[in-house]
C-alpha cells in the first residue's frame, strides 16, 4: 500500500468531523477580502476594511499576506490594492475543466442522437463521481442529472469505468474510503463480485450499470484519461432499461467507448497501456485488504 494513500487526502489524521469542519477564522477573512478585491478595480484600504467590516490594521495584514502569495498587488503610486496574476492561475484550473466540459459538448451531442438516449458526462473527485454537463434525449421518459449530482464509484457506470483502470493501492484506498452500499437489489456491495466487474470493463473498455443506483434506469459508460493516462472521469449514455436492454449493450458500449476515446484526444489525454494479462484476474487488478462493505 502507498503510504500516501492511507492518510486521508484533504484531512489531517486528527480530522474528527463537523465539529472541527468550522471555518479558520483568518482563512475566512482572507477570503472574504480577496473576493472584495476581485470585485473592484483597484480599491483602497479603506474601501477595503469598509466592505469588510475588518479594522485597517486587520485588513492590512490579511493584504500583505495574500500580496506575498501573489493573490494580490498593490500600486504604491495610487495607493490601490487589485487582484493578483497568482489568483489568475489558480482559477485556469477551473478553465481547464471547462475545456473538458466544452469540448466534450459535440462529443456527447452525436453520442445522444447515435443511441437516441440522454449522454452525461462526469468528473472523479475524491469519495465520488461528479455529474457536470448532460445532453437530454428528446424521447419523453429519460434519464435526467442536474449538473452537480454526485454518484458512488461502485454505483455508477462512470464511476465503475474509472476504477477499472486505477492502479490497484488506489482503487482499494477509494472503497476503503467510501464503502460499498446498497442502493438496489443489484448494487455490487460484494467486493468479490465488483472485482469481477472491473476486470471485465478493463478488457472490453466499457462498463455497465443495470439498475445498481436507481431501479428502471441502465447506464453504460467509458473512461476519459488526461496526459498520463490517467482516469479521470467518464461520459455515459443512460436511460429507461426497457429502452436500455441488454441486448443493446453490445451497440451502444463501443459507440460510448469510441465517444470517450475522442475526448480523451480532445483534452490531450492518453490512453492507458493495454495489459489484459494484469486485468486477468480479480486478485490481481487490486489489492483492496480490509475494504468491506459498511
Amino acid at each position: 500500500m502507498e503510504t500516501a494513500e492511507k492518510r486521508q487526502r484533504g484531512r489531517p489524521r486528527a480530522f474528527h468531523g463537523p465539529a472541527e469542519a468550522a471555518s479558520v477564522q483568518s482563512l475566512d477573512r482572507a477570503l472574504r477580502i480577496l473576493a472584495i478585491v476581485a470585485d473592484g478595480s483597484g480599491l483602497s484600504l479603506s474601501e477595503i476594511a469598509a466592505q469588510s467590516g475588518l479594522p485597517a490594521s486587520t485588513a492590512y495584514r490579511m493584504l500583505t499576506t495574500l500580496e506575498n502569495h501573489g493573490m494580490v498587488e498593490f500600486d504604491s503610486s495610487d495607493q490601490l490594492w487589485s487582484i493578483g496574476v497568482e489568483t489568475y492561475r489558480m482559477g485556469a484550473a477551473f478553465l481547464r475543466r471547462r475545456k473538458l466540459v466544452d469540448r466534450a459538448r459535440i462529443v456527447m451531442q452525436e453520442l445522444m442522437e447515435k443511441t437516441g438516449e440522454t449522454a452525461n458526462l462526469g468528473v472523479a473527485e475524491d469519495d465520488c463521481v461528479v455529474f457536470v454537463s448532460q445532453v437530454e434525449t428528446h424521447q419523453a421518459i429519460r434519464a435526467f442529472f442536474r449538473p452537480g449530482t454526485r454518484s458512488s464509484f461502485h454505483a455508477s457506470g462512470i464511476g465503475k469505468a474509472v476504477l477499472a483502470h486505477l492502479e490497484p493501492q488506489r482503487v482499494g484506498a477509494v472503497l476503503r474510503r467510501t464503502g460499498l452500499e446498497r442502493f438496489t437489489e443489484k448494487t455490487l456491495s460484494d467486493i468479490s463480485a465488483l472485482a469481477r466487474d472491473l476486470v471485465t470493463i478493463r478488457l472490453r473498455g466499457w462498463s455497465v450499470d443495470d439498475e445498481e443506483r436507481h431501479p428502471g434506469m441502465r447506464c453504460v459508460a467509458a473512461a476519459i484519461f488526461n496526459e498520463f493516462g490517467e482516469p479521470i472521469g467518464g461520459v455515459s449514455v443512460s436511460g429507461p432499461t426497457v429502452r436500455v436492454t441488454p441486448e443493446r449493450l453490445a451497440e451502444i458500449g463501443p459507440l460510448v467507448r469510441d465517444a470517450a476515446a475522442a475526448v480523451t484526444k480532445m483534452i490531450g489525454g492518453l490512453p492507458p497501456p493495454s495489459s489484459p494479462s494484469r486485468a486477468a484476474e480479480p486478485g490481481s487488478l487490486f489489492e483492496i485488504g480490509a475494504a468491506r462493505s459498511p
